[in-house]
């Protein structure tokens, strides 16, 4: 089983970098413990289901991924905030290298328990300043992160830059509605979540096109290609994704 690479904290800060380095979100530190890794898959396979109103599972939101992102053999993905490696083990089902990384030890060896392909490497890492390459990945996966980390914009763009040109995207998150639960858990004692409208994670992702947007009931699910150039087309989607 491929080892956990372990940097060095600072301050909250899983990199090694300066003190303006991002803090981590009441949120992001629930993640640390041992209890919140264990239960988080359990969690995991059902939270679809109860934020859609719905049936929603693991499986399903496994094929409308792989329909919409059509991830291909021996590309090289990062899945960020990995958690218990969802992401990452279907992109190893689909032939390819994944760099599964996430800021919590607990769930990187949870993922490690559940996803044991020798395609993924682990990574302990904070993604909003991840030191990572720029334009090193073919694509990335976001399940649900992005309501939790502490600076979105900053996480979104460390997103981006790692991408390759005509890299791809895929969010999966719950968006702003306004209600008075997401304005609780908005507040840093409270949890410090996030609630980003989908305009606004747009506008934060500039040199990326919106390919695919599909909310279903309190989850949105979005695809982002990196732009190419001037002429640049964005790959072409499936003609269908009814299977999904």
């Amino acid at each position: 089983m491929t080892s956990v690479t372990r940097k060095p904290q600072m301050q909250g800060n899983l990199n090694p970098a300066p003190p303006q380095g991002p803090t981590l979100s009441l949120a992001q530190h629930s993640n640390m413990l041992e209890l919140t890794a264990r239960a988080y898959a359990l969690w995991r396979a059902r939270s679809l289901g109860v934020l859609s109103g719905g049936p929603f599972s693991l499986e399903r939101e496994a094929r409308l991924f792989r329909a919409l992102c059509q991830p291909q053999a021996d590309e090289t993905w990062l899945d960020a905030g990995t958690s218990a490696g969802f992401y990452a083990g279907v992109l190893a089902e689909a032939g390819c290298r994944v760099l599964a990384a996430d800021l919590s030890p607990p769930m990187l060896r949870e993922g490690q328990r559940r996803e044991q392909s020798p395609r993924i490497d682990w990574a302990l890492l904070n993604l909003e300043d991840s030191g990572l390459p720029s334009g090193g990945f073919n694509g990335v996966t976001v399940g649900a992160t992005l309501n939790e980390t502490q600076d979105p914009a900053r996480f979104l763009h460390e997103l981006a830059r790692v991408l390759r040109p005509g890299g791809q995207l895929w969010l999966m998150y719950v968006p702003r509605t306004g209600g008075p639960l997401q304005g609780l858990l908005s507040k840093p004692a409270l949890g410090g979540l996030n609630f980003p409208d989908p305009a606004w994670v747009g506008r934060h992702l500039p040199g990326m096109t919106l390919t695919d947007g599909l909310e279903v009931g309190a989850v949105r699910f979005g695809r982002y290609v990196k732009d190419s150039g001037p002429s640049s087309a964005a790959p072409p989607r499936p003609e269908s994704t009814s299977e999904v």
